[in-house]
């Protein structure tokens, strides 16, 4: 395709998705780009880095920036990613707050849209996982949706169906300034290739554990190259934990969980790379690390990252 990003009529700008826990919003990231770029699972905190992902079309540049979800922290992690979602209102174009249609709206929600009264962007209001919700369901949801601010637009979709994302999408073009391509046409996220394999392997051990252990959880790559004559990408990476009987649980039996946990990173990571891929994983303990901001930090999580 032939781009002419500062061609007349061409729009560009920026678009932050917030919303509360498990909104949905990175999956709404993936179902917009047509594959993988963010991590997803059912525990809240998933989404650690403030997240950009960039679509580009003839006539526009989409930046969406992925947040993590707004809640009341309990901890320095927790604090510190809030202030990266809270952040992520600032100087951008568009903030679209994602709703959950298949769950009545609550505190929660009440003080992430109040969290909008400081952004003076356009504002559109997303009811997602329709898929999920009655018809009834999703009329009660519009109008209590409709009580919380003054949106410029407001959509009904499902990422896991499709419904309705290319009217998002729409509705945000149409809302954003006419400007220049901000990324190469090519350059589909801004995260380092390193911190988007850490997050790879991260989603796989939150999806495998419940409880405490997915939230003591942090990843980190240690060392990535690519063999160009076996066309083989080696990854060593270390999986963090809190505490010694959760280095247990993340190793499992003679080692059978971690050694599951990296057959099922080395299938996505495969899809990503487009190579074969050669994934070594230890763990370390790194006690209390989510209380040490410092240490937040060095993992690339939050605002200070």
């Amino acid at each position: 395709m032939d781009f002419q990003p500062h061609a007349e009529g061409f729009k560009s700008g920026f678009v932050t998705l917030v919303g509360r826990p498990n909104a949905g919003k990175s999956t709404l990231i993936n179902a917009i780009m047509g594959k993988k770029i963010a991590i997803t699972s059912d525990t809240a905190q998933t989404t650690r880095h403030r997240f950009r992902a960039v679509l580009t079309r003839e006539d526009f540049q989409l930046i969406l920036v992925d947040t993590p979800g707004l809640h009341k922290p309990h901890d320095a992690l927790g604090e510190e990613l809030n202030t990266s979602a809270l952040k992520a209102l600032e100087d951008v174009d568009v903030v679209a707050m994602l709703i959950d249609a298949s769950q009545p709206i609550g505190r929660g929600d009440e003080w992430v849209a109040a969290q909008l009264s400081r952004a003076r962007s356009k504002k559109i209001c997303v009811l997602s996982k329709v898929d999920l919700a009655t018809e009834k369901q999703i009329a009660a949801q519009r109008e209590a949706a409709e009580a919380l601010g003054a949106w410029d637009a407001m959509v009904g979709l499902s990422s896991a169906t499709g419904k309705n994302v290319d009217a998002f999408v729409e509705e945000v073009v149409y809302l954003l300034p006419e400007g220049p391509a901000w990324f190469p046409a090519d350059m589909e996220t801004d995260q380092p290739i390193e911190v988007v394999v850490a997050e790879f392997v991260r989603e796989k051990i939150l999806r495998s554990f419940h409880d405490e252990v997915p939230h003591a959880i942090g990843v980190r790559v240690d060392e990535m190259e690519y063999d160009k004559r076996k066309d083989l990408h080696r990854i060593f990476a270390t999986v963090y934990v809190e505490r010694d009987s959760q280095k247990g649980i993340i190793i499992g039996k003679k080692g059978a969980a971690i050694k599951q946990i990296g057959i099922e990173a080395r299938a996505d990571l495969e899809q990503l790379l487009g190579t074969r891929v050669y994934l070594d994983l230890s763990v370390k303990v790194k006690k209390n690390w989510r209380r040490d901001a410092s240490q937040i930090r060095r993992f690339g999580y939050g605002e200070g990252a």
